[in-house]
């Protein structure tokens, strides 16, 4: 039987991709929340600059640097206490044979993930 990652699950994947990445980059994490209801995902430090993460799983090429539907000015308000930046982090999400497709659990997937978009 096919079943489809839900959203915590995709989260979790998005999650995966993008700490890597930030790992790789020299960032230290300082805290990880993966809820679907928390904001934000990451809380990581890198040059002595506090930076939150906002990591969400998208289906869509359009939806890739689109953070509007996310209600970003109680984070924006919460990062000047701390001097933070504020980033989105897009990863499209798909099946491993054709991105455009939903990803079946067990199976190859694909993604894309273009980095960090800095919310102003």
């Amino acid at each position: 039987m096919t079943k489809k990652l839900n959203k915590q699950e995709s989260r979790n994947l998005a999650m995966n991709i993008v700490g890597a990445e930030l790992e790789k980059e020299g960032y230290e994490f300082l805290a990880i929340k993966s809820d679907l209801k928390k904001n934000p995902q990451f809380v990581v430090i890198k040059d002595k600059i506090t930076s939150f993460v906002l990591v969400r799983a998208v289906s869509n090429s359009e939806e890739l640097y689109d953070y509007r539907n996310i209600t970003t000015q109680p984070i924006l308000e919460h990062s000047e206490q701390f001097k933070a930046k504020v980033y989105y982090a897009g990863v499209w999400l798909g099946h491993g044979s054709d991105i455009n497709k939903p990803i079946i659990n067990g199976e190859e997937y694909s993604y894309v993930y273009s980095g960090l978009t800095e919310i102003l």
